[in-house]
């Protein structure tokens, strides 16, 4: 392409500060260096994790930044040493890398991978490197990515080609939110067939944790939100009853105890609260329930006496559903393809990048599901 090898000027929604309004400006994005692909982002949504680092940690050290780290785009230009791509893949960008080489991507046991929190900071969530600059000010790349740009630079390591048929404007979105809440499911849990499954959070991590259930061939999946409009988006992904905490003059665990004979075998905390992870934890049954934290948080200690555990239940955590990024995400837009996975339902509001800020009032206040934002054209 004409731009290769160029500094290339575009939009981009910078987070000068935290818990302030999104400002669009122009940057300049610097050519791949070695081991780098430069990408044109096609759509990009907003995930809570932005807003988490926007509006909850609000770390001084993690700003100026550019957010977004669910999107799909195109390669404009390869740096020197890369092999794996080529201009015009269609390519989605990965905030956890596989590099396929350290002792922990050589792992079947977990999808963690050792180079990546060499290159990124998990205390400000940023790449310790970036290509982007603004009025003459370095700019982060949050997560390693900064997708709510026209173009981002990434390392090759934390890019998935995917079928070149695929709709970036859907596909996307396997990013983050709908593998973490599926995998945390399928991979993680390892959801059974004929057994009963809460979700706890109703967004778009726990619906795709929901359609993980149900692919599991769970024959009960009870969702869990605070919100009475997701009763019936819940169901569109497979659950089966629907409970409001507010509606309950006692725990929500002692509910769904009541509700389940004594506990369900395998439940799912999507929200990100500690009080929450909790009452997950003591909603599974005692003697053999899973239950997996899904939601992130750094910013608060977690508690449980030990008789909640010593009887046998089991208290995991998953990071991306569990999913080695490079390996799963092709997997899932080829099981999108195949119409085994859905997607399309999650987006309720399509927008553009000078909407940002209505997509994070809307997914801010619980308004929306994902907002998927048009950047440029496939």
């Amino acid at each position: 392409m004409a731009t290769a090898g160029k500094v290339i000027k575009c939009k981009a929604a910078v987070a000068w500060e935290p818990n302030k309004p999104l400002v669009l400006e122009e940057i300049e994005v610097a050519p791949p260096q070695a081991n780098e692909v430069r990408i044109k982002i096609v759509a990009t949504s907003v995930c809570h994790s932005d807003l988490y680092h926007l509006l909850e940690s609000m770390h001084k050290d993690g700003f100026p930044t550019v957010l977004g780290h669910e999107a799909a785009g195109i390669v404009e230009s390869v740096g020197p040493g890369v092999t794996e791509f080529q201009p015009g893949d269609k390519v989605i960008p990965l905030f956890l890398s596989q590099c396929r080489e350290c002792h922990l991507c050589k792992n079947p046991k977990t999808n963690q991978c050792a180079t990546a929190w060499t290159r990124v900071r998990q205390d400000i969530m940023a790449a310790v490197e970036s290509r982007f600059t603004c009025k003459g000010k370095r700019v982060l790349q949050f997560m390693g990515t900064s997708t709510f740009s026209e173009y981002t630079v990434m390392n090759q390591i934390a890019v998935a080609k995917v079928d070149p048929d695929a709709p970036l404007d859907k596909v996307g979105l396997l990013g983050c939110g709908i593998c973490t809440g599926y995998g945390a499911a399928v991979n993680t849990a390892k959801v059974e067939p004929g057994s009963t499954c809460a979700v706890f959070g109703l967004g778009a991590v726990g619906l795709a944790a929901v359609m993980g259930c149900k692919a599991a061939g769970a024959k009960r999946i009870i969702g869990v939100d605070i919100n009475p409009e997701k009763a019936e988006k819940s169901k569109v992904f497979g659950a089966t009853d629907f409970v409001n905490p507010k509606d309950h003059n006692k725990p929500i665990n002692e509910v769904l105890f009541e509700m389940t004979n004594g506990g369900v075998d395998f439940s799912l905390e999507c929200v990100g609260k500690v009080d929450i992870m909790c009452s997950a934890l003591k909603s599974s049954a005692p003697a053999w329930g899973v239950s997996v934290i899904v939601g992130w948080t750094d910013m608060y200690d977690i508690a449980v006496r030990p008789v909640e555990l010593i009887s046998g239940r089991t208290w995991k955590g998953s990071l991306f559903g569990g999913f080695k990024s490079k390996d799963g995400v092709p997997e899932m837009v080829k099981a999108y393809m195949d119409k085994k996975v859905q997607l399309d339902e999650f987006i309720t509001h399509n927008m553009t990048l000078d909407q940002v800020n209505d997509a994070i009032e809307l997914m801010k206040h619980g308004k929306c599901i994902r907002a998927m934002m048009s950047i440029s054209p496939q």
